[in-house]
């Protein structure tokens, strides 16, 4: 039941950030589903209903997804705190609740729900790898995009804000925290056998 009120609390907020931008005209769905934020949340909200209706009888593969889900939200947390939030008068969402439920209490639940309720069976090191692979996809979709209509999804990949010197370390750094999260995830001890 938890997860299934965070799995709404989040898809609340994502929904409420997009009636507020269509309220104001200022809705693109172009640039509004290529958040990284925005794709992320939406991939936590299927990955909490599903491993809520699968209690007890979670398949591998779920829990794969859900691994790679606690590593993109981690990353959410970590870059938002980092790269985002220390910048002033930058409106990050259009309601201020849901830049607070998308950036920090979805990605700590999501982590919490990983440490709480570890997989069966520990995850193996090259399917953590595999999960870095989106995020690196999206950076490099991110730069393109930019460079074709000058639009970036956030200031750190933007070569205009502070050089491209400053996007290759920011892109740099993430993948090598991505890369961190990943390796910890898959340590995680898996969920004690019960016994009869």
């Amino acid at each position: 039941m938890v997860r299934v009120a965070f799995a709404l609390l989040g898809f609340s907020a994502v929904v409420t950030e997009l009636a507020t931008l269509v309220e104001r005209g200022a809705f693109r769905p172009t640039e509004f589903f290529s958040y990284f934020t925005v794709q992320t949340n939406l991939l936590v909200v299927v990955v909490l209903l599903a491993t809520a209706l699968t209690e007890g009888r979670r398949p591998r593969l779920l829990d794969r997804v859900r691994g790679a889900t606690t590593v993109y939200m981690v990353v959410v947390l970590v870059v938002f705190a980092v790269l985002l939030a220390p910048i002033e008068g930058v409106a990050l969402t259009a309601v201020p609740w849901d830049n607070t439920v998308l950036h920090q209490v979805v990605p700590v639940v999501v982590l919490l729900d990983w440490v709480v309720d570890p997989p069966a069976e520990r995850i193996p090191w090259r399917v953590g790898l595999l999960w870095l692979a989106y995020p690196l996809l999206y950076a490099a979709w991110a730069l393109v995009r930019g460079l074709l209509d000058g639009w970036y999804p956030y200031p750190f990949l933007d070569p205009d804000v502070d050089g491209y010197a400053a996007v290759a370390v920011a892109a740099v750094l993430i993948a090598v925290g991505s890369a961190a999260v990943a390796w910890l995830v898959t340590r995680l001890p898996r969920r004690p056998t019960v016994r009869p």
